[in-house]
This record gives structure tokens, C-alpha cells and sequence, in this order.
């Protein structure tokens, strides 16, 4: 039974996703399902979906009150193409939209600010699954802080990474030259960067 009470709203989901969606809209296949991973509070399924005709929306995440708010943010708009959210943790081989019978096969994979709240280890799940699930030249879009060459972009940046390491030691801004090495080690090319609001990249990979 969906709540609607269990809708929850980030502030930062709603200022990123008209800048998100500009990039999603120049870097996505035509068509095909979008798998969403560590979807959070379910914002960005029905915002995006809603202005990317020809493909379904597939949300994740492996909290429960996430997966609620998801539903709850699905009901409002009840879009047929935005489907029910799945409990996936990159950590997990296989995902279990592996075994999913999807109107369309997955094309693109978006993760939106996961990388550095999560321990590395997520991000090598990531593009573990990415590799299994994805064809060639299927597209990985990643969105989030990064240093570059070791170096924070900003000074709001370097203090957000010590609240990251404050709060969990596994957490933290990465090093993009680390994330694209981890790319190429699974089979994907880092094909563009986009600076975005707040100090952020997009940063989009292609399945070789």
C-alpha cells in the first residue's frame, strides 16, 4: 500500500534537477529504460521522466524509506513509464533488476551523489554491474563532487569532504583521475565533463 505521507523531500534534489536534465537530455540513447541507482527520496524519477519521452525510469535503493518515499513521489504523477523501485546495493552480484522483466532493455545507468557518500567499495559495484548489465556503448552518468588530480575545486568542497570523513571514514570526495582508472579497468570511456551548479560534474561514460 503506498503512503503518500511517506514522501521525502531534499532541497539540493530540486536545485540540481533542471541542470541534470539539460545533460541527461544531450547524453542519453534514444530510448530504452534508465536505471537509476541510489535513487533517495524518489525526487528526480517523475521530474525526469516526465521530459524524456521514449524511455521508462527504473528507481533503486537499497533503504526502505527511500524505496516509500519513491512510490510516494510516484503516485503523485502515477507516470506509466516510472516503474515500481527495486532494493538494489551495488555491493550485490547480480542486482536484482537483473532478473526484472523490463519493458526495455536498460541503455543508460544515472547515479546521482552516491559516490562520495558511500565507501569506495560501492563505486566498484557500480561499475562491476554497469559492465554486466549495460551494451555497448550503453551510457554511465555519474553526477557529484570530485577532486581533480588530488585537488578540491572549491573550498566549500574540501570542507564538505571532512564532514564526509567526520561522519563515516569510508566516505569522501573522490579523485576523478581514480574514478575514469576504475572506468577503463570495467570497460568504459569517460567520454565528457560538465561543470555544474554548486561546484559539481557530470561526468558521462560509455560502454566500449
Amino acid at each position: 500500500m503506498i503512503n503518500p505521507a511517506h514522501k521525502k523531500h531534499a532541497p539540493a534534489t530540486a536545485r540540481n534537477q533542471a541542470p541534470i536534465l539539460d545533460v541527461l537530455k544531450e547524453c542519453l540513447p534514444d530510448h530504452g529504460t534508465i536505471l537509476e541507482i541510489a535513487s533517495g527520496t524518489g525526487q528526480h524519477a517523475p521530474y525526469f521522466i516526465a521530459q524524456l519521452p521514449g524511455h521508462y525510469w527504473q528507481p533503486s535503493d537499497p533503504d526502505k524509506d527511500n524505496r516509500n518515499s519513491i512510490s510516494a513521489w510516484w503516485w503523485e504523477k502515477q507516470f506509466k513509464n516510472i516503474l515500481p523501485p527495486l532494493n538494489i546495493s551495488t555491493d550485490d552480484d547480480p542486482w536484482s533488476v537483473e532478473s526484472q522483466d523490463l519493458p526495455l532493455a536498460i541503455t543508460a545507468i544515472v547515479c546521482i551523489n552516491m559516490v562520495h557518500i558511500s565507501p569506495w567499495t560501492s563505486t566498484i559495484g557500480l561499475f562491476k554491474g554497469a559492465a554486466r548489465i549495460l551494451p555497448p556503448k550503453g551510457i554511465l552518468y555519474l553526477y557529484g563532487p570530485y577532486k581533480i588530480d588530488g585537488v578540491h575545486t572549491a573550498p566549500s568542497n574540501e570542507l564538505f569532504d571532512i564532514s564526509l570523513r567526520d561522519r563515516n571514514p569510508e566516505w569522501g570526495i573522490r579523485d576523478l583521475t581514480e574514478v575514469q582508472k576504475l572506468a577503463r579497468d570495467h570497460g568504459f570511456s569517460c567520454v565528457k565533463t560538465v561543470d555544474m551548479p554548486a561546484n559539481n560534474l557530470s561526468v558521462i561514460f560509455k560502454k566500449d
